[in-house]
């Protein structure tokens, strides 16, 4: 019989996850599915130009795994049964259930309110597709001389913030950051983000918390009003509450606890990989979400699946650490920022157009990867293990 593995969402993790396991395992001895509920393949971290109006290529997941073995099942996740191997789903014909013998949890993340009143209500998120998109249905109704106000000081709240600027000229748009303007970022960073943030008119309010979101705008920890036909959250993720309904070892974030192979530290046949997984970095210190940190999860994930069905003595061991940290600023400028192992800022950097050409290339990059899962030379391996065994395996 063969070895089912079961890939729970294909976002940037999930995509990259089963792809790989392509790649490493033989389908005669494997059958992989991944469950999604969108049919095509959604670039996250563009989430911010669709708002604006840009046109983003589509990916069918379906003409992206035709001929690898992997197989597509359209559906929603609505509940993991860690004991009994089986996840539920939701999809066109009715609810229905799929039994694993190896699962991938990577249902990523949403947006998080932070139990803020008023953002369910009033405010917009990019966290996703539909979201996306509501926000740039809301930006198009807007007439000149209209506020937006985007909330959180983050990378999504400065990609936003700037693209809203750049796209939308017209507009008066501000940003709220409970912090200093990057304050993350090196000096020369910082300037340079100052800089683009004067020349594309945006108000900038620093060290500034939001205690409610209303219809007109927001209301600050101080009781400041700061006037808003439209706010966008962008404030953090916070993961899905599926995992934390089911008998798996979870954090207080909801994330699946994992060890450094990204493998469930209660359920052995269960991984976790991108912003679904709770996984140390370099000095133990927690990766935070993002595309950076779970595209290395995702390999970490395959490899040791791979390595342990296989019969290897010896995991391979990803890059788990960070390079830099890329900030676009609208579509012809940009902020790159390198940093230590551990995410802090180094003296290194790079701005202006040449930084917006290389935040394109990764994003480019990434998308590529993602459509060609198995274009490079590939070695299947033959599993060594029978379903049985690979429960106790390399436990």
């Amino acid at each position: 019989m063969r070895h089912r593995i079961v890939v729970l969402g294909a976002g940037y993790t999930g995509a990259i996850a089963a792809g790989r396991l392509a790649k490493r395992l033989h389908p005669d001895d494997t059958e992989i599915t991944v469950v999604n509920a969108d049919a095509d393949f959604v670039e996250r971290v563009r989430m911010h130009q669709l708002a604006t109006g840009q046109e983003l290529r589509r990916r069918s997941l379906s003409e992206v795994y035709a001929g690898t073995g992997v197989k597509l099942r359209l559906a929603r996740v609505t509940a993991v049964d860690a004991d009994r191997k089986t996840v539920a789903l939701l999809d066109d014909q009715g609810a229905a259930e799929i039994g694993y013998d190896t699962l991938v949890y990577a249902l990523g993340s949403t947006a998080a309110d932070h139990g803020v009143p008023g953002v369910a209500e009033h405010a917009y998120d990019i966290a996703g597709r539909p979201s996306a998109l509501r926000l740039r249905d809301r930006l198009a109704q807007l007439t000149a001389g209209a506020t937006v106000l985007v909330v959180g000081g983050g990378l999504t709240g400065l990609e936003a913030v700037t693209e809203i600027a750049e796209a939308r000229p017209d507009l008066d748009v501000a940003l709220a950051a409970r912090g200093g303007l990057g304050d993350w970022l090196n000096d020369r960073a910082q300037r340079h983000l100052r800089g683009v943030c004067d020349r594309l008119g945006i108000t900038v309010h620093e060290h500034t918390d939001v205690a409610r979101v209303a219809a007109t705008g927001v209301v600050t920890g101080d009781g400041r009003v700061i006037p808003a036909q439209v706010t966008v959250w962008t404030t953090g993720f916070a993961v899905h509450p599926i995992a934390a309904a089911t008998t798996l070892t979870v954090a207080d974030t909801g994330q699946i606890v994992v060890d450094d192979t990204m493998r469930s530290v209660s359920h052995p046949d269960v991984y976790a990989v991108g912003d679904a997984g709770l996984a140390a970095g370099p000095a133990g210190k927690p990766l935070r979400m993002s595309c950076a940190s779970g595209t290395p999860m995702a390999w970490q994930a395959a490899d040791a699946i791979a390595a342990r069905l296989t019969g290897q003595t010896k995991i391979p061991k990803a890059p788990l650490r960070y390079f830099n940290q890329c900030v676009s600023l609208g579509r012809r400028d940009g902020i790159i920022q390198y940093v230590t192992a551990d995410d802090l800022a180094r003296p290194a950097l790079l701005t202006g157009k040449l930084a917006a050409r290389y935040k394109e290339v990764v994003c480019r990059g990434a998308a590529w990867s993602i459509a060609h899962p198995v274009l490079y030379p590939v070695r299947r391996r033959r599993t060594s293990t029978t379903r049985s065994e690979v429960l106790t395996a390399a436990s």
